[in-house]
This record gives C-alpha cells, sequence and structure tokens, in this order.
C-alpha cells in the first residue's frame, strides 16, 4: 500500500491552488515559452491562429468571367480528398461536368456554360475510385487518396 499521506495531495491544496492569479500563471508560462521558442513561433502562442483550419472548413470562392462564382470547400481525410459545391440550382447538375487530375479538379460549365474552374487539391489523388453524392444543394465529390509509396533508402557512408 501507498503511504498516501506524504503526497501533497490534501485539503490545504485546494485552497492553495485558489490563491493563484490565472493571469500570473498565464504570463508566466508565455514568458517561459517566449525564452525557449524561437522568435518566428512566438506569434503563435499570442492568438491561436495555427488552431483555425482544423477548426473550420475554409470556404473559397472563385469568380468565373462572366462575373459569377462558384463556392466550394476542400478537405481531407486519411484516405479521400472531398470537395464539396455548393449548386444554387438543380438544372446546374445536367450542364455541370467534372474532371480531375493527380493534384487538380476541374469544374466545368456552371454558373454559366463557357465557365472553367480549376480546384487544387491538397495531395495527390487516384485516378479512379471517384464518387459524387448530391444533398441539401450540395455536390460532395470524394476522391480517394494515391498512396505514393515509391522511396528508396540512401546510405550513408562514412568518410575518414
Amino acid at each position: 500500500m501507498l503511504p498516501w499521506n506524504f503526497f501533497p495531495f490534501n485539503k490545504k491544496m485546494n485552497n492553495q491552488m485558489g490563491q493563484f492569479d490565472q493571469n500570473e500563471i498565464d504570463k508566466f508560462v508565455k514568458q517561459m515559452m517566449g525564452q525557449m521558442m524561437p522568435a518566428q513561433m512566438q506569434g503563435m502562442m499570442s492568438n491561436h491562429d495555427w488552431m483555425k483550419p482544423s477548426q473550420s472548413q475554409p470556404r473559397e470562392q472563385e469568380s468565373s468571367p462572366s462575373g459569377e462564382s462558384l463556392s466550394y470547400s476542400v478537405f481531407d481525410t486519411h484516405n479521400d480528398v472531398f470537395v464539396r459545391i455548393s449548386i444554387k440550382e438543380e438544372s446546374w447538375l445536367k450542364q455541370l461536368k467534372l474532371y480531375h487530375t493527380s493534384n487538380q479538379l476541374m469544374v466545368e460549365q456552371i454558373p454559366n456554360a463557357n465557365d472553367k474552374h480549376t480546384i487544387t487539391l491538397p495531395s495527390i489523388v487516384r485516378k479512379k475510385g471517384t464518387t459524387t453524392s448530391y444533398k441539401d444543394n450540395v455536390l460532395e465529390v470524394k476522391i480517394p487518396k494515391n498512396i505514393d509509396m515509391q522511396y528508396s533508402e540512401i546510405e550513408i557512408t562514412e568518410q575518414t
């Protein structure tokens, strides 16, 4: 059995913790982190911009030559890349043409017949296996990622 009496967890602990000022602790931690981190990373501590990509999906708009814009969002998971395209009118589904390369998705003929939009994908994707689904005025394109395992070992030699 452990001698719990020797550990600093007792009834006085709650009173002692209540006496600390959260602002002083925050200031101390930021000061210590500022001393340990390079100057380029210090801006990350003050504002939490580095957390925003994981908290919300980026909404992008690409305007066509006619002036109308295409609203879409792109995100990827471990196995797939998803592109969600906002469809304003159901008639767009009949005239819409989708193509993709290993790193781009081309959307043609929406909103107008001569419009062409190119969406850059965040990772390399496969040629086959793409699926689409339409629900609630959103066309979701699911493209499987290409797991490129073509790597070679680099030999490290000792120079004397």
